[in-house]
């Protein structure tokens, strides 16, 4: 018979709340919609694009996502898959991604970001420090 401790079960959940608010960053990609992508950012967030901009405070994403996101050139699918979860601490987890582009046409632009999560008093899980990096083909 196998147990589960009550912290083990905590993870679990912590995880799939994690993976949740990844699979909704990837709707609000989809979407090309800016509310439902800043509504998981922290109000202190930093987050650096895959092209090296640093935004530092969610005013400050806010003003570039409206700028680019809606605009956005690419069209078909695109895909965030979480590959790798590790908690610093019981409220802090880096979430390693993967971001694949699917296009309509030809092949797509690949991402890896890392995302530095934090567990709020409510339970809910928010983008703290992220880095959107680039795959680079050779």
């Amino acid at each position: 018979m196998t147990t589960t401790s009550n912290a083990d079960a905590v993870q679990l959940a912590d995880i799939e709340a994690i993976k949740q608010v990844v699979a909704s960053v990837q709707a609000s990609q989809q979407a090309k919609d800016p509310a439902a992508f800043l509504a998981h950012f922290h109000p202190e967030a930093l987050w650096t694009t895959a092209h090296g901009k640093v935004l530092i405070g969610r005013d400050a994403i806010s003003e570039f996502t409206w700028k680019v996101l809606p605009d956005a050139s690419w069209d078909g699918d695109v895909t965030y898959e979480v590959t790798h979860v590790q908690f610093l601490r019981p409220d802090v987890a880096a979430v390693k991604v993967s971001q694949v582009y699917h296009p309509a046409e030809g092949v797509g632009d690949e991402g890896t970001p890392l995302y530095v999560m934090t567990k709020q008093a409510d339970g809910r899980w928010l983008l703290t420090a992220c880095q959107n990096t680039a795959v680079h083909r050779d």
